[in-house]
């Protein structure tokens, strides 16, 4: 696991959060009716507690569009939700937010894991995937590879780093 330098976590102010394969396994459910339905880890949920506390804001922005994610965003009390982000979408909506917040985005840190993460991991100031992220995402240059895959409580072990709570 990559130690994280005092500069990293003095000028982390901001997190951000991708969803599929990130905060769940990548996994679509759907029941027989036709229903969707996704498993969240509780350890993720606690991270955005810890960043709560310690006075970061959070967001999430995802390329997906569901009553499931703007539920799951109310009970971790994110302070921004953005839903169908695609083609640069993801990285707009974070200039948004640093623009809304007086911040840079080399003061933000985030977690994705798949191409249409891309272009906010490589331009923002702390990046991570989990370990099941597609290679490309993997093969960005100072990306912090988590050992934990999405869904299995990545987010949180990216929190315990900026945090140094491990």
């Amino acid at each position: 696991m990559k130690k994280l330098t005092s500069l990293s976590i003095l000028t982390t102010v901001f997190f951000i959060s991708d969803v599929d394969g990130v905060m769940t396994d990548a996994g679509m459910y759907y029941t027989e009716s036709g229903d969707e339905f996704k498993k969240f880890n509780t350890h993720d949920g606690m991270a955005f507690q810890l960043l709560r506390e310690a006075g970061i804001k959070t967001a999430i922005i995802t390329s997906e569009e569901t009553k499931i994610v703007e539920n799951r965003a109310k009970k971790l009390k994110v302070d921004y939700l953005f839903q169908g982000k695609r083609d640069g979408g993801k990285l707009a909506a974070a200039l948004e937010i640093c623009d809304n917040e007086g911040i840079k985005l080399q003061e933000v840190a985030y977690i994705g894991d798949d191409m249409n993460c891309y272009d906010l991991l490589t331009n923002v100031g702390l990046a991570a995937c989990p370990s099941n992220a597609v290679k490309k995402i993997k093969a960005i240059s100072g990306i912090i590879l988590l050992a934990t895959k999405g869904g299995e409580g990545a987010v949180r072990e990216f929190v315990d780093l900026i945090l140094n709570n491990d």
